[in-house]
């Protein structure tokens, strides 16, 4: 039978696994069955030494798991090794209690003494399949010197009470007969063992092992022998049978744990499996932050980074070889990984719009947690370098010395700066750092582009309009939507007069100072600027980009900008006076679009709404702002506005609302 029960899933060597445990059972009943062939084979020696090998092997078992409970302060495992500790005693005396080993004849301590230690045993043995919690676990541990103490005292009571001859009635020649009492006492064994048995088997498919399951087979055996011991037949096959089962139930779990130990080379981890959870966690734990030195000592270039660990865990020179490599192997692939990630950081982190110097700056930082010391020089003066090293790059191939190497960054095929990468320990090393190269040259790129493009497109249009075109250049194609917005027209009363009575240079430094303190009010409630033509301005809210409160953000700016007129206007000098702005504000459905020609065209807005707003500023007064009806409805609670009539404006039949807007909430 192997010294393994396989997972759940294989239920067909569960079943031989049971079938042979069911063997001694048969084979009892067919000797109970059968008188003539329950033969009485008397055999001092062979009793005595057999007990004692026995006896041997559960002292051997019971130490080395005591030393297990020690290392590892595990509760579960002292109780384990008190179950062994205790029939090693009591076999030990059952042997010197047989027959002219010290008594001339056998006793009542020589018929019952096995019997009681097994049954002692089989409390332990509960207790020890018990999920036992950390309060019950520390109680456990804390009283364990008490309960050796007490077993070995019980011990030399026992073995005083029944080899002394005339002592006590356990050193005196049985009753004889069938003793009813006898075969009660092994009842509570029975279903104590029986219990543990189940208990661990369930720990079992948990935690699918060996020795586990040497140690259920050990409490199913002993649970057997407990039913063979009732019979109370001495020295006849069935009697024997008894002894056998003993001596498998223990030889079972010594030949595993030498099997166990033949793989592994050590005795450190034996019995980790049969611990406590919480003392398992604890293991893993352990095991995991000694990898996880490991795997630091070997990145530091440390030597013998295992052997450091070997002591804590016991391991052997062959284990430490074996760790030492996988250690190095883990390093390497961390390394790797931890690299890989930090390309792909790289790449995520360059977005559009980034500046040059915070991408370099950025790129750096996230590079230097996984590669190390890297550097980046650009090109001063048509020479690169880092530092006093300079380079020359010949047909683009990296220049290598004994810690690092060099790739060239490039422009649109032209040399811009050179990136310095530490080599490490993996083989990939230059094919990451090409890549690297390669990926921080097309960010390079990107972002001088990007600064191009920003320069060109943000001086000549609105940035929401630009940041669309350089997100998607397919919306600069022709067409056109219709769509709900806010129109706002601007235009200044009195530059008519005002441009006829001063120089040109004047006019262009009014015009600049006025633009220059009313764009900001408009982009900063995100309105879109589409039209200068001349003193006059058109924004538009709620396009390109989406506005759920277009009409407030548009009265905001509106507001804003003759606030901050009203200052530019206060600041002038000069014998004229400077014009002032007028507002009108007007909400509807205008069609929206790039209109012009495939050679040139323009983001603007058609439609009665923009006519509407460019009549209501027409006809607004200087320093003022006018607003549609529509408008208003989309202003909610607290704005105040004076209704001025139902205004007649051009283009229109019929005559609209107009309102004069004071001040937003």
């Amino acid at each position: 039978m192997p010294s393994y029960l396989p997972p759940a899933t294989q239920p067909v060597r569960g079943v031989v696994w049971a079938l042979h445990l069911a063997l001694p059972m048969l084979g009892l009943w067919l000797l109970l069955a059968q008188p003539g062939v329950n033969v009485m084979w008397q055999h001092n020696p062979s009793h005595f030494w057999m007990i004692l090998a026995v006896a041997g092997v559960n002292v051997a078992l019971g130490l080395l798991i005591s030393e297990a409970s020690r290392r590892r302060q595990d509760a579960r495992l002292l109780l384990v090794s008190l179950v062994f500790l205790t029939c090693a005693g009591f076999f030990l005396l059952h042997g010197l209690a047989t027959p002219k080993v010290i008594l001339p004849v056998g006793s009542l301590g020589f018929d019952i003494g096995q019997m009681v230690g097994l049954t002692i045993a089989s409390g332990f043995a509960f207790v020890s399949a018990l999920p036992l919690g950390e309060r019950a676990a520390n109680a456990v541990l804390t009283g364990q010197h008490v309960m050796r103490g007490a077993l070995l005292g019980f011990l030399v009571l026992w073995g005083l009470a029944s080899l002394i001859p005339g002592l006590t009635p356990l050193s005196e020649p049985p009753l004889g007969g069938h003793v009813e009492w006898l075969t009660w006492l092994s009842v509570p064994g029975l279903l104590l063992y029986g219990a543990a048995a189940v208990m661990m088997f369930l720990l079992h498919r948990k935690r699918p092992s060996a020795i586990l399951i040497s140690l259920i087979t050990a409490y199913a055996l002993l649970a057997e022998a407990m039913v063979a011991g009732m019979s109370q037949l001495n020295w006849h096959l069935s009697w024997w049978l008894w002894h056998v089962l003993l001596t498998l139930a223990f030889g079972f779990v010594a030949y595993s744990a030498y099997l166990q130990f033949r793989r592994e080379g050590s005795s450190a981890g034996l019995f980790d499996s049969v611990a406590l959870a919480a003392t398992v966690a604890r293991i893993r734990a352990d095991y995991d932050r000694a990898l996880e030195e490991l795997v630091q000592h070997v990145r530091r270039g440390e030597p013998l980074a295992a052997a450091r660990l070997a002591g804590k865990f016991q391991l052997t020179e062959s284990q430490a070889a074996v760790l030492d490599q996988a250690g190095r192997a883990l390093a390497a692939e961390r390394e790797l990984s931890e690299r890989l990630a930090a390309l792909v950081d790289v790449s995520t982190q360059t977005r559009v719009g980034l500046p040059e110097t915070e991408l370099l700056a950025t790129a750096l930082e996230r590079l230097r947690q996984a590669y190390g010391d890297v550097r980046i020089g650009l090109v001063a003066d048509g020479q690169v370098g880092i530092g006093s090293r300079a380079y020359r790059f010949d047909d683009a191939l990296p220049v290598r010395s004994e810690q690092r190497i060099a790739y060239p960054l490039t422009v649109k095929g032209h040399l811009a700066g050179v990136l310095e990468v530490p080599l490490g320990r993996t083989a990939q090393d230059e094919a990451l750092a090409a890549t690297l190269a390669g990926q921080l040259s097309i960010s390079l790129e990107n972002a001088r582009l990007y600064q191009e493009l920003n320069t060109l497109f943000r001086q000549y249009m609105s940035p929401d309009v630009a940041n669309a075109l350089l997100a998607d250049p397919a919306q600069a194609a022709l067409g056109g939507e219709l769509r709900q917005l806010t129109a706002l027209f601007a235009d200044l009363k009195g530059f008519t007069t005002f441009s006829e009575r001063v120089t040109p240079g004047e006019i262009v430094e009014m015009l600049n100072r006025y633009h220059t303190a009313a764009v900001p009010c408009i982009l900063a409630n995100g309105g879109t600027i589409v039209q200068f033509v001349g003193d006059a301005l058109l924004a538009l809210f709620n396009a390109p980009a989406t506005q759920n409160d277009h009409a407030a953000a548009a009265c905001r700016a509106a507001l804003a900008m003759q606030e901050a007129a009203g200052l530019i206007a206060g600041e002038a000098t000069g014998d004229v006076a400077w014009p002032t702005f007028r507002v009108g504000v007007n909400t509807g459905p205008a069609l929206v679009g790039n209109i012009g020609s495939p050679e040139l065209r323009g983001f603007n807005a058609m439609g009665d709404c923009v006519n509407v707003a460019a009549r209501l500023q027409a006809l607004a007064e200087p320093g003022t702002v006018v607003i549609g009806a529509t408008t208003l409805a989309g202003l909610g609670r607290g704005a105040e506005a004076e209704h001025l009539g139902k205004l007649s404006l051009k283009g229109k039949d019929e005559r609209v609302d107009a309102y004069l807007l004071s001040s937003m909430p």
